[in-house]
């Protein structure tokens, strides 16, 4: 597969880039880009910030999800506590992360 130069990729590790987060997928989308968001580390808290569901709902099943081992790592049950917004099937591993790296031509790091 090669990268597709109308995705970006936005990989989240830290939890004080929400602004960012969603300001960048805004602006990719304006820009006629299709951001993929993967959510890891400590920036699965950012599930718990109000405007995650609507980038959540605004992204689209197939190009948003969460680290679900780093979700059960913070003390959050993956099973039983699905962030707004996701689906069980949006909680991921880090193979996500690794097609985001092959199906993107552009990657960013927050």
């Amino acid at each position: 597969m090669s990268a597709d130069p109308n995705k970006l990729a936005i990989f989240v590790t830290s939890p004080q880039n929400m602004r960012h987060v969603v300001g960048i997928a805004n602006a990719a989308e304006k820009a006629g880009k299709q951001p993929m968001i993967f959510f890891t580390f400590k920036s699965i808290h950012l599930t718990k910030d109000p405007r995650f569901k609507a980038l959540a709902e605004n992204c689209g099943e197939e190009n948003i999800a969460i680290c679900a081992d780093s979700y059960t790592c913070e003390g959050y049950d993956s099973a039983a506590d699905i962030p707004a917004g996701l689906s069980a099937k949006q909680m991921r591993t880090q193979a996500f992360h690794g097609a985001l790296l092959d199906e993107c031509s552009k990657y960013i790091v927050l």
